[in-house]
């Protein structure tokens, strides 16, 4: 007798699962905290020793997860970024394609900066977050000195690719690999057999990339759990207007002038964009980092957006790099914030020295550790107003920067469209295929050891 088919229930999308990890973990992560006593912990009695809810868990477990799942992602950066500039790179048939690419993007890239923190300084100056609001007995902020702009130009140029590589340099990366890709571009039929090499190894590694992308939901609750569990519930209450007018301006420009920008220099469909953003965006706000995140910005790029590989190579990890959106707002309200909480008259002259400084900083601090904070000192330094008021917003400065990440990941797969399509190096069906991609993100873990 034949066997009736059953109704099989529907899996569950990545982008649900993910989004039900974050959920979890932040209801964990607050409980948690509510139910730590007045010293910060709740400790009970195991075989007469103490053993730490706060320990085993937040610090122990969510800790140990977290860190791992982060460093596994950062784990591909580096191979991902400089495997597929090359192959990228070396099938450029017109040279001349690549300085069009460079020029468009970084204009693209610190264009849609100096809007961002325009923006931030005018809705700044319209809330006033900064009146009213006391000064602090004891609020001191060490800034770490970031280079000019001139070293950052001469730095570019790597001496050691290889150590490059080990220190994450994203910049000296980006033109060794530009330049091994001309290289082989060049070279004739060894550096065809080498093209074939990388192609191998690029597909390699995204097929990783997907296998962690199943990971994430996992990855991003305990990140969320630990983040809420630890995060400073009165801080955020004290600088609670600062905090949700940067969260406003933030969601202003990555859903206005990103979908202006985008329709009126491509023609295409933001909302398609945004839809298609939701796993990159996810990733970016769980773990706060733009190079992290880059795996996933790269996989968005080119098998949902349609970017071909050969433009999304070179303006995804620039972008990654130098794309400062997000950060550009925080130091445009926090400026203003500052300057009201000291009491300081800024002239017009100084907001635009605000902005022209945040925007070439974008650039110039490249590269740099607290590479926001580093900005903001440079920032305030231009218009005289004290690095020291840098710790009044450093509470909430780290849920802020997941925001930030989710905005700047977003600008960067923006760019990568405007760029790929300008260049004819773009696939509007993939674009306006609603499913592109989604098949690539599942991945049968029973059946990794055959061949499918």
């Amino acid at each position: 007798m034949p066997q009736s088919s059953q109704i099989q229930p529907k899996k569950l999308g990545l982008t649900a699962r993910i989004f039900i990890g974050m959920i979890a973990g932040i209801v964990i992560g607050a409980l948690l905290q509510w139910s730590f006593d007045d010293s910060g912990d709740l400790s009970f009695s195991v075989f007469g020793l103490q053993v730490s809810t706060y320990g085993i868990l937040v610090e122990g477990i969510f800790n140990v997860i977290g860190e791992i799942f982060v460093a596994s992602l950062k784990m591909l950066v580096v191979p991902l970024v400089f495997v597929s500039l090359v192959c990228g790179t070396s099938s450029l048939s017109d040279p001349s394609k690549l300085g069009r690419l460079g020029g468009k993007s970084i204009l693209l890239y610190l264009g849609t900066t100096a809007i961002a923190i325009s923006l931030a300084v005018t809705f700044a100056l319209i809330v006033a977050p900064g009146e009213g609001e006391s000064l602090p007995s004891q609020a001191t902020y060490e800034a770490k000195e970031a280079p000019s702009l001139g070293q950052v130009i001469i730095n570019m140029m790597p001496t050691n690719p290889i150590n490059a590589m080990a220190e994450g340099n994203m910049l000296q990366i980006i033109v060794f690999s530009v330049l091994f890709g001309i290289a082989m571009a060049m070279t004739g039929n060894t550096g065809k057999r080498l093209t074939n090499v990388f192609e191998d190894l690029s597909t390699v590694i995204m097929k990783l990339v997907t296998i962690l992308m199943n990971l994430a939901p996992y990855g991003v609750f305990v990140l969320m759990a630990k983040m809420f569990a630890t995060v400073d519930i009165d801080t955020i209450f004290k600088l609670l207007k600062y905090f949700f007018l940067v969260i406003f301006v933030l969601l202003l420009h990555a859903f206005v002038s990103y979908s202006v920008i985008l329709k009126l220099l491509s023609g295409l469909n933001p909302l398609i964009l945004f839809r298609k953003m939701r796993d990159a965006a996810l990733f970016a706000f769980s773990t706060s980092s733009s190079s992290a995140t880059l795996p996933i910005t790269m996989e968005t790029a080119t098998k949902k957006l349609g970017v071909k590989s050969s433009v999304a190579s070179f303006t995804v990890p620039l972008g990654s790099t130098i794309n400062m959106d997000g950060t550009a707002i925080m130091q445009g309200v926090a400026t203003v914030f500052i300057a009201q909480v000291y009491a300081v008259d800024l002239t017009l002259a100084d907001y635009l020295m605000v902005i022209l400084t945040a925007t070439l900083a974008s650039v110039g601090t490249a590269g740099v550790p607290g590479v926001g904070l580093i900005m903001l000192a440079m920032v305030l330094q231009q218009v005289n107003l004290p690095v020291e008021g840098i710790a009044l917003i450093i509470g909430v400065d780290r849920l802020l920067d997941m925001t930030r990440t989710a905005v700047n990941v977003t600008g960067d797969c923006m760019v990568a469209c405007i760029v790929g399509k300008s260049e004819n190096e773009f696939d509007a069906d993939v674009f306006n295929d609603t499913d592109a991609g989604i098949k690539d993100e599942e991945v049968d873990f029973k059946h990794l050891d055959k061949n499918s």
